[in-house]
């Protein structure tokens, strides 16, 4: 199914998608103006925040639930580096507790579900991250337990994949396509937020966690680019753990290929107040430095693209 795009009105912006009972919402928005000025696609797929009535009416604690499962406002440090470098950006307008954009379809808690023998839409065993509570449908959080006052219908999972979830990965397809037929290359930044890390074995935990899932997503030279850089902002950043990177980066990364994929993963508590609940004095001094790093980034693999000599390169350190 491909993305339904309807303009706006804004140049080089589009929408697509709808989100079920919320009517007349796009799923998601698509800022991509043509021609690409860099080769560099910003998507933030856990940002949405358009809620439905009837998914906070089954919400048990649909105020603390719904700020726990957001990406609290990473849709509006997307869009102020996308401002400030003319990447492309891709953002989810709905929220993660109807459906989450970085898992698979398959990636289902079944027994969240009413009449569940039928499973008409797979017969998948639960992976790790359903099992977990965050599965294609969140279903529990640490802390908090379940989110759920009752089942929910096959149904609704259906419309969901079918309006949600299908084309906002064939709209992120489909550009990053674009982005490589322009530049021989592409690079799609993933942009999420996490709860602050704690320390471990006396160390400081990072502000920053850099995905590329154990190096089959993303060139080892952009990966080691994003380290220097972090340390010469003197920012402390890990690799791949906690976070490797999701289906989002299974389903589009294809570094032979062209196209190179990076999840980034940021400390909530550099952007946010001390509620974590709105921008804070560090929202200004985050953007200017991940803008900083998309526009060393977007040089970098447009080199990639032209075929610049992209060995040897520093192995980026664990």
């Amino acid at each position: 199914m491909a993305a339904d795009h309807g303009s706006n009105g804004d140049s080089g912006r589009v929408s697509g998608g709808s989100i079920p009972g919320a009517h007349g919402t796009p799923a998601f928005t698509l800022a991509a103006p043509e021609p690409s000025a860099v080769p560099v696609l910003i998507a933030v797929p856990h940002g949405g925040r358009a809620y439905p009535g009837q998914v906070l009416e089954r919400m048990r604690h649909p105020g603390y639930a719904a700020l726990r499962l957001e990406d609290r406002y990473a849709d509006r440090l997307g869009e102020a580096v996308a401002r400030a470098t003319g990447a492309a950006l891709l953002v989810a307008q709905a929220p993660r507790a109807m459906i989450d954009l970085n898992r698979a379809v398959e990636d289902v808690d079944w027994d969240m579900f009413a009449g569940r023998g039928t499973r008409s839409l797979g017969s998948y065993a639960p992976g790790f991250r359903a099992r977990s509570g965050l599965g294609l449908i969140p279903r529990r959080l640490p802390g908090l337990g379940e989110l759920w006052k009752r089942r929910h219908e096959e149904a609704d999972l259906a419309a969901r994949i079918e309006q949600i979830h299908s084309p906002y990965h064939e709209c992120l397809s489909a550009t990053l396509l674009r982005l490589r037929e322009r530049w021989g290359a592409a690079l799609l930044i993933d942009l999420h937020s996490m709860p602050p890390l704690g320390w471990r074995s006396g160390q400081a935990p990072p502000e920053f966690v850099l995905g590329d899932r154990f190096g089959a997503a993303c060139h080892g030279m952009l990966m080691a680019s994003c380290f220097a850089f972090m340390a010469e902002a003197r920012r402390l950043a890990a690799h791949n753990r906690p976070y490797a990177g999701g289906y989002v980066l299974e389903r589009h990364a294809d570094p032979a290929g062209g196209i190179h994929a990076l999840q980034l993963e940021i400390d909530r508590t550099s952007y946010l107040d001390a509620r974590m609940a709105e921008p804070g004095e560090g929202f200004e001094p985050m953007v200017q430095l991940l803008s900083a790093l998309v526009r060393r980034l977007a040089g970098e693999v447009a080199d990639l693209g032209r075929g610049g000599n992209a060995a040897p390169w520093a192995i980026a350190a664990e």
